[in-house]
């Protein structure tokens, strides 16, 4: 059954109608004219009329050439007659003629002998304008060489969809000579193509007339038997002037290398959109697992199902290292996981934090010994164990679907820091060239972010370490002192700083009280605080007044490298319930009573230590059974936001229940006080005044 007539058993309206006849010839105006052997006109059409302009009683039994023929051919004409009449040989050509209103046209005729069944003679003319025919002609031409010479691929269908004609560009595409196509359907000439969906789109075109353009048609033909082509196609009905349905008009044009132009730009456009996410997402801190998550995140989904951040364990902990050797295992830690939905996946990665063993032959053991991307398209069974940290993780691996696997080292500074390994299970595309492009870029970006992020890791682990070693301890009850302290770095991202407190044991059951606070951060700045510590525990054992004392150390901080600090030192007296207090530049100590609104005491402010050449001053307060003073470091009240003033009253407002345990009120102030915008480090001292025995 041919489409044209199965698109009628459905009910449709058939493609093809009763036969009509065809316009041609109305475009010509195609004029009969016929004469007796004496050249007198018998026969006259209506074309006839409009051509010559003589209706039928004014031309019938006339001599043509007297009526049509200029008297200076009349004799050219009669010879031309007389050899038709005679040998019965036609005639064929352009001759100008007279029209009844007088004017000369160029008249295309094609003349014959007739004979009817008497044996009488007469002669037809075929007429038509030249100008009509010439036009016609070069129309034709012109046609004909376009789709000849067109590099888009023609061909003519009729109504049951069978190759009517096809031009040679069709011929070189499809692989098939024109011979060939003709009389064929679709599916018979390319079987590999999807015949169904093309003649779908060519029945519609019969049917409505509503042409279809750019439809995608995929497939192979002879042409290129191993390779699948896209071609982009184009369908016209084909009507004549009287409006038959002649057929449909096809245009093929092959778009396989635009296409894969356009897949190529769409993936670059891809990958700097990940790479431009990866720029602004990766490395917003200093946080070494932080950084290793935000690698992870943009890896998943837009390039793996599954990723994890591996980091050689020597490198995180910064320990000398050489290039493993072909036999020897890696030591890797895991830093983050990502998937999406993929809970054996998951279940089969390093949990982060932990240390692995991964044997010599393993996957990601041999990227981090090569420092090359190593790349399984296609993963089978026996490649799971290569790529999984144990059997039992190689069957989760299998379990998820692992199908296709990518790793690619992690290479900052010259060094191989790890790998970012990559797994698909739910994408169905293998990993290809440009994936592994995109994971090499984006690996080779985050990799100098890790890396900034272990070494500042590692630099601020040194730094804090040493400065907690310089902190003191102290008990909880001294000299008639209960007191509490806290000190608290500022956020996990941020270098520690020189702030210090101290409790210090004097002669005559006196206590000195100090806080202070090294302007900067880093190893320098807590080195510097260690030092200052020193001498004020050695400055202290000699009794000097605290003016006095905060003088000494003002020289002993002009020589540390231009270091300035500020600091309060206080010396607590229980014989005398008092506190003698001296300032270089440091935030005022608030006090506590009961029965009494908290206060910042009065005091004179001074100028930083290391300032040098201005004289300190020591204020004595009173300090009874039940005061407290709180020292703090700047870190605490300080904020973007606030005004200090405001900060301050804030800090006040928290002091407002004496009788509240002095651990309770450090974490309470800390809490509450320490803001996150604030990224300084915190140092904060509560003493309160006991009875004496």
């Amino acid at each position: 059954m041919s489409p044209a007539e199965a698109s009628a058993a459905e009910g449709e309206e058939p493609v093809r109608g009763p036969v009509r006849p065809g316009g041609l010839l109305d475009v010509l105006g195609m004029a009969s004219v016929v004469l007796d052997a004496k050249g007198r006109i018998v026969l006259w059409s209506p074309q006839a009329e409009e051509l010559f302009g003589y209706p039928a009683h004014e031309a019938l039994g006339q001599y043509a050439a007297r009526l049509m023929v200029d008297e200076r051919h009349i004799e050219l004409v009669g010879k031309l007659f007389s050899d038709v009449m005679r040998t019965g040989q036609s005639w064929a050509g352009g001759f100008p003629i007279r029209h009844k209103d007088g004017t000369t046209h160029v008249v295309e005729f094609r003349n014959m002998r007739l004979m009817d069944d008497n044996g009488d003679v007469f002669a037809l003319g075929l007429a038509a304008d030249q100008s009509t025919v010439r036009r016609l002609e070069q129309d034709v031409a012109l046609s004909e060489r376009i789709v000849k010479q067109s590099p888009i691929g023609l061909a003519v269908l009729d109504t049951d969809l069978r190759f009517v004609s096809v031009n040679p560009a069709m011929e070189r595409m499809n692989g098939v000579p024109a011979a060939e196509h003709v009389g064929r359907t679709i599916r018979e000439v390319l079987p590999s193509l999807d015949a169904d969906t093309l003649e779908s789109a060519y029945l519609r075109v019969l049917r409505t007339g509503e042409p279809v353009i750019d439809e995608s048609a995929v497939g192979r033909t002879p042409a290129d038997p191993d390779e699948e082509h896209i071609w982009s196609v184009s369908v016209y009905r084909l009507e004549d002037a009287l409006t038959n349905v002649l057929g449909v008009a096809a245009s093929v044009v092959d778009i396989t290398e635009a296409f894969r132009a356009g897949v190529e730009a769409e993936n670059a456009r891809r990958r700097l959109a990940v790479i431009a996410d990866a720029s602004a997402r990766i490395g917003t801190t200093l946080d070494l697992d932080r950084t290793a998550r935000e690698l992870a995140d943009v890896a998943v989904p837009e390039l793996a199902d599954v990723a994890s951040v591996e980091l050689l364990d020597a490198v995180v902990e910064a320990r000398p290292h050489s290039t493993l050797g072909p036999a020897e295992p890696a030591l890797i830690r895991a830093l983050a996981v990502r998937a999406e939905q993929e809970a054996d996946a998951v279940q089969a990665a390093d949990t982060p934090g932990t240390v692995a063993r991964y044997a010599p032959d393993r996957l990601i053991t041999e990227c981090v010994r090569t420092g090359e991307a190593v790349v399984v398209r296609q993963v089978k069974d026996e490649d799971l164990p290569r790529i999984a940290a144990s059997p039992e993780a190689a069957v989760l691996l299998g379990r998820a679907g692992v199908h296709s696997y990518l790793a690619v080292p992690l290479i900052a500074r010259g060094e191989v820091l790890g790998a970012l390994d990559l797994k698909r299970t739910r994408n169905p595309a293998s990993f290809d060239d440009d994936d592994l492009l995109l994971a090499r870029e984006l690996a080779a970006r985050a990799a100098v972010q890790i890396d900034n992020a272990r070494w500042y890791q590692n630099a601020r682990t040194t730094a804090l370490t040493l400065q907690r070693s310089l902190l003191p301890t102290h008990p909880r009850v001294t000299n008639g002192l209960e007191v509490a302290s806290r000190y608290q770095p500022a956020g996990e991202t941020v270098e520690v700083g020189g702030d210090w407190f101290d409790v210090i044991p004097l002669d005559g059951g006196r206590t000195a009280l100090v806080v202070g606070d090294v302007m900067g951060s880093g190893i320098n700045a807590a080195a510097t605080m260690g030092r200052l510590r020193t001498a004020t525990n050695t400055l202290a054992s000699l009794g000097l007044d605290p003016a006095v004392l905060l003088e000494h150390l003002d020289k002993t901080t002009s020589g540390l490298d231009h270091s300035i600090a500020t600091c309060v030192y206080a010396v607590h007296d229980p014989q005398l319930r008092q506190c003698r207090i001296a300032n270089a530049g440091h935030l005022p100590p608030a006090r506590v009573r009961p029965g009494r609104p908290p206060e910042l005491l009065d005091l004179p402010t001074g100028v930083p230590l290391g300032v040098g050449g201005v004289p300190f001053a020591t204020t004595t307060v009173d300090f009874e059974p039940g005061d407290e003073l709180v020292f703090y470091t700047d870190g605490l009240v300080e904020t973007r936001s606030h005004s200090l003033d405001e900060r301050l009253d804030a800090l006040l407002d928290l002091l407002d229940d004496p009788g509240r345990p002095l651990e309770e009120a450090c974490d309470l102030l800390l809490r509450e006080l320490h803001h996150p915008d604030n990224h300084d480090d915190v140092a904060l001292l509560i003493a309160r005044a006991l009875e004496l025995a």
